[in-house]
């Protein structure tokens, strides 16, 4: 899923990473260039089946948030 998604038109960031502070916690962090190229990742045919799979892993929820950021510059 990683490798594919890293690979989309307009993918900049994707990353899976456990919560120390909540052992089987897993947040995904993405950065898409634009809504539209969010939007065209979420109809791949691709993700529909990594939902299906969910159950094996037994992932039983998800909490999507979108945050709308400005350009980066360094610090």
């Amino acid at each position: 899923m990683i490798g594919a998604s890293r690979a989309e038109e307009g993918c900049l960031e994707y990353c899976y990473a456990e919560d120390v502070l909540e052992p089987g916690l897993i947040h995904v962090k993405e950065i898409w260039t634009s809504r539209e190229t969010l939007r065209a990742h979420f109809a791949t045919p691709r993700l529909g089946a990594w939902r299906s799979a969910w159950p094996r892993p037994r992932i039983s929820d998800r909490k999507l948030e979108l945050y709308e950021i400005g350009s980066p510059e360094p610090i």
